[in-house]
């Protein structure tokens, strides 16, 4: 059987020059086959041949990918994929899905953990959000998905930046920041040289990337109005304490049980009392997974948490992870 596929969700609101940053992606010199699905809604057929109806419609492109349009679930859709693969059908290393511009994530993301078939076949690397320089501004203010998709990034990739000045550049990488500190900020036209970087993101893996260092939090940005981002922020907490394990299981099972809905990303790196690993551990809504990782080895023992998410009780937040505190 075959390692499992590496899978990049592309996502960013209309216009953001996702299909742009995709052809980039697909002329750089990894050496890679791959597999490119776009979830949209209602998409049209392309000349090629129907592989399982209401699923999707297949192309070769010119470089040898192959291109789909998924028209019915996306599950199906990725296990006729791997069916046409096994079989020798197709051929492809890598798996890149670019949503539609109005789509939110999170399901998306939640079908590589839910689906068993999936979850042993593909590998969930990280979603790329690309944020549009010149809109983003009133699209956070008045679309809900807009920030969700933020909200869920591995890498933030500021689009159109010719076409911004400083000072809103300044302004939106400041607000994009908080919503959400753990993503670091990409601007497009470094995208060309960076792209091993949009292929190793490890956004899903259980280690130390895709936390932030400490980020005091912000204060609101002035819009003139409530915006739909409002309500979505991240946090990220650090004890200097050991914690202790009882606690911590309980903690984050009383966190994932009264704010599944709203815990949109959250990862953590954890010094347990009485052991020399690093306890990682990382969700999307209900979904969490944890591992140990490598031993603290004399550094400091420190735990990291970050949390991004839509009108969580951060301080109650705090306090409860306070009281996890291994006694002296």
């Amino acid at each position: 059987m075959d390692t499992a596929f590496a899978v990049t969700l592309l996502t960013g609101f209309l216009g953001a020059g996702k299909t742009t940053l995709l052809n980039r992606l697909l002329a750089a010199p990894h050496g890679e086959k791959i597999a490119i699905v776009e979830n949209e809604f209602g998409a049209t057929g392309i000349d090629a041949e129907l592989l399982a109806p209401g699923a999707v419609s297949v192309t070769e492109l010119a470089n040898g990918c192959i291109c789909c349009s998924v028209r019915g679930e996306l599950a199906a859709a990725l296990a006729e994929l791997l069916a046409q693969r096994d079989s020798g059908a197709l051929a492809f290393d890598r798996l890149i899905i670019e949503t539609t511009g109005l789509a939110d994530p999170g399901p998306v993301i939640q079908t590589f953990f839910w689906e068993e078939a999936l979850a042993s076949r593909f590998r969930l690397d990280g979603v790329i959000t690309l944020i549009d320089a010149c809109h983003a501004a009133e699209q956070l203010d008045r679309e809900r998905v807009a920030a969700a998709q933020v909200a869920y990034a591995d890498r933030l990739v500021i689009t159109k930046t010719d076409l911004a000045g400083a000072q809103e550049l300044a302004t939106l990488s400041e607000r994009l920041a908080r919503i959400n500190a753990r993503a670091p900020i990409i601007v497009a036209g470094s995208a060309d040289e960076r792209w091993q970087d949009l292929f190793a993101l490890g956004g899903f893996e259980l280690d130390e990337r895709g936390l932030p260092a400490f980020r005091p939090a912000r204060a609101r940005n002035a819009l003139g109005g409530r915006s739909w981002d409002d309500a979505i922020e991240s946090r990220v907490f650090e004890m200097d304490r050991d914690l202790d394990l009882d606690a911590v299981s309980d903690f984050v099972d009383a966190l994932i049980e009264r704010h599944s809905a709203d815990l949109l990303r959250y990862k953590g790196i954890l010094a347990i009392a009485g052991d020399e690993r690093r306890l990682i551990f990382q969700g999307v809504h209900k979904i969490a997974g944890f591992d140990y990782g490598r031993p603290w080895e004399g550094q400091p023992r420190k735990s990291r948490l970050v949390l991004i998410g839509r009108a969580l009780p951060f301080d109650a937040i705090a306090t409860d992870l306070t009281a996890c505190a291994s006694p002296a």
